[in-house]
């Protein structure tokens, strides 16, 4: 999904998103679900952790003590392996969003957001005195065509690819393509 934003005539931003917005109220259902599952899961780890705390140490919460999960029966392998499946599942994003923000005069920024909560994803920005050109260019898959927006920068050997993980379809291209040349270079009056 395409989000614009533009704040400025000269600023745009590109938001390219794998995240659905909910339509129908099975859709709206399932993401509740899907919400209450991941906070119960993190709300589990940590019981669980605090429960190894309390089970290693004398006795450092009397009060809490009886009613926390007693992990210490699994083998550690087993353990930790829960652990790291619950952590991973209750702090993952589900989506990946990825941007493109033009200024004309100032550049170009890039931005992938990470898959989690807890990390950030990768940033960059290329001075619009470094950017050549910005076009649509088209690559195999397997068996099929993909195409990707891409900006040629000077100095550099290869191109910069706007949306490399979600690699939108040729008619999103297209529509920042456009948008973000008419926005990097001004039009001749």
């Amino acid at each position: 999904m395409l989000t614009t934003r533009r704040p400025t005539p000269t600023t745009v931003l590109y938001t390219y998103s794998t995240s659905s917005t909910p339509k129908t109220l099975t859709s709206h259902l399932l993401a509740a679900l899907h919400t209450t599952l991941r906070l119960v899961a993190a709300l589990a780890l940590i019981l669980a952790l605090l429960g190894e705390y309390a089970h290693l140490k004398s006795s450092p919460l009397p009060a809490l003590q009886p009613h926390l999960p007693n992990p210490s029966h699994l083998p550690p392998l087993l353990r930790l392996a829960a652990y790291a499946a619950t952590f991973y599942f209750a702090l993952r994003k589900g989506y990946t969003s990825e941007s493109l923000l033009v200024v004309r005069g100032l550049g170009v920024q890039t931005a992938t957001a990470g898959g989690s909560w807890l990390w950030g994803g990768s940033t960059r920005f290329i001075a619009a005195s470094a950017v050549r050109d910005v076009f649509i260019h088209e690559a195999f898959k397997g068996f099929e065509v993909r195409f990707y927006l891409c900006i040629v920068v000077e100095g550099e050997e290869g191109v910069v690819v706007v949306f490399p993980s979600t690699l939108p379809r040729r008619e999103v291209l297209e529509e920042v393509w456009r948008g973000a040349r008419a926005c990097l270079y001004e039009p001749k009056t």
